[in-house]
């Protein structure tokens, strides 16, 4: 069926209340003009005020997509972060013994006595400072005074280092004293309660 456009000139002439009788051209014409503005009018109606909410559902849906994605890689890979972890929790651990506790510092001091003269230094000084507390630890430091060589206070600093606890050196002053050298320095341990709870709490159920 062609569409012929000469039939669109009557619809002036047309009655409305004789639609069944319109040629079919007219027909087609007016429907589309009522879809045309059907759609307009249900687009401002009742689409416009809710794509606000449809950008919205959007992204949530990305953040939805994207928290699975992460989670599903985490979960992916279990095992490896768990054995991550017992790493971690191993060192931690490792780390903690090496802070002496208090029964201990004592010894400390023996053994700092014991790698300087060893390395021919000689002590003017080795005190105790008041202990200095820390959010989960304290710092324990040690003022020292020490006269010999620059080989000598090379190899002190180097036996320190190696000790089983941790020190920590700082503040070095170094001057002539006739004719060897003096040495001033601050030696830091550090001493965390978590340890002396734990023992006590052994010693307690021994």
């Amino acid at each position: 069926m062609k569409f012929d456009f000469e039939k669109l000139k009557e619809m002036n002439d047309l009655d409305p209340e004789q639609i069944a009788i319109w040629p079919f051209e007219v027909k087609i014409v007016v429907a589309l003009f009522l879809a045309i503005i059907m759609g307009v009018l249900g687009y401002f109606v009742m689409v416009k005020d809710k794509l606000p909410a449809l950008d919205i559902a959007h992204a949530t849906e990305q953040e939805l997509r994207n928290s699975y994605r992460s989670k599903y890689s985490i979960a992916s890979n279990m095992e490896a972060y768990e054995a991550q972890l017992e790493k971690l929790r191993e060192d931690f651990d490792a780390m903690l013994k090496s802070l002496p506790t208090s029964n201990e510092t004592p010894g400390l001091l023996d053994d700092i006595t014991f790698v300087g003269t060893s390395a021919g230094l000689t002590f003017r000084l080795l005190n105790w400072q008041q202990e200095i507390p820390k959010e989960f630890y304290a710092e324990l430091p040690i003022q020292m005074e020490v006269t010999g060589t620059y080989h000598e206070f090379g190899q002190f600093l180097s036996d320190i280092a190696a000790l089983p606890r941790i020190v920590t050196v700082h503040d070095l002053e170094m001057q002539e004293d006739g004719e060897a050298l003096s040495l001033k320095l601050q030696a830091k341990t550090y001493r965390t309660s978590k340890l002396e709870d734990d023992s006590n709490k052994e010693k307690g159920g021994n």
